[in-house]
């Protein structure tokens, strides 16, 4: 593990903590801090946005292994396409961090809500607001509305970026040697990549390929 790292509480001193992980690279730096902060907590992979099945695999997979390395609970959620497709349903060409990636951050945090209220989770949080392609305000603004149904449920809206945390991410998936990911995981974003990609006379995504290290 990466060391200098603050000394983490989590809302209220509550515990164990439900923490929504949308992929190794992002969620590695959040598991490695809270298990040196003490802080007892499992992984939620809920993710239906993922496409096609064999990038959806690969991300999961690696999260898995990199949970088993820390000996962390791994929770492994529906592939929920069909019910992702049907709700981001008309925003198929709204741009990233639009209307559609609201509509995705709520479906996810939704089913994360509702596990942590049913298997007794006073915390819930995501790996999502880690990544400097995400908007911060918009992933915690759906965090809290996804928590607010249930009285005893929060969202914690710690700040994963900040005092290293990104760029310990980054050095935790080279040594760890994780896949990388060249889009948000989502059939519109693929498409949207590749078009610019293609427009700048690049190379088009492959899957399973590219590699931190």
């Amino acid at each position: 593990m990466t060391s200098k790292r603050e000394h983490l509480t989590t809302p209220n001193n509550q515990a164990p903590v439900l923490m929504h992980s949308c992929c190794a690279p992002c969620a590695a730096e959040l598991m490695e801090a809270m298990v040196e902060s003490k802080i007892p907590y499992s992984i939620f992979f809920y993710n239906p946005n993922i496409h096609p099945k064999k990038e959806y695999e690969i991300r999961k997979q690696e999260n898995i292994r990199f949970a088993q390395k820390h000996n962390i609970d791994f929770i492994d959620a529906d592939y929920d396409t069909d019910n992702w497709f049907e709700r981001t349903k008309g925003q198929e060409y709204e741009p990233e961090r639009g209307k559609r990636c609201t509509t995705c951050f709520d479906m996810r945090f939704e089913r994360t809500a509702l596990y942590a209220h049913e298997h007794g989770f006073p915390v819930i949080t995501s790996s999502l607001g880690i990544s400097r392609w995400k908007n911060m305000d918009q992933i915690n603004d759906c965090g809290i509305r996804s928590a607010k149904p249930y009285e005893s449920l929060t969202y914690w809206t710690y700040n994963w970026r900040k005092k290293g945390g990104a760029a310990r991410m980054y050095t935790i998936s080279k040594e760890e040697n994780f896949y990388q990911q060249e889009y948000c995981g989502c059939v519109y974003s693929l498409r949207d990549t590749n078009l610019w990609r293609k427009k700048t006379n690049r190379k088009t995504i492959r899957f399973g390929e590219a590699f931190y290290s």
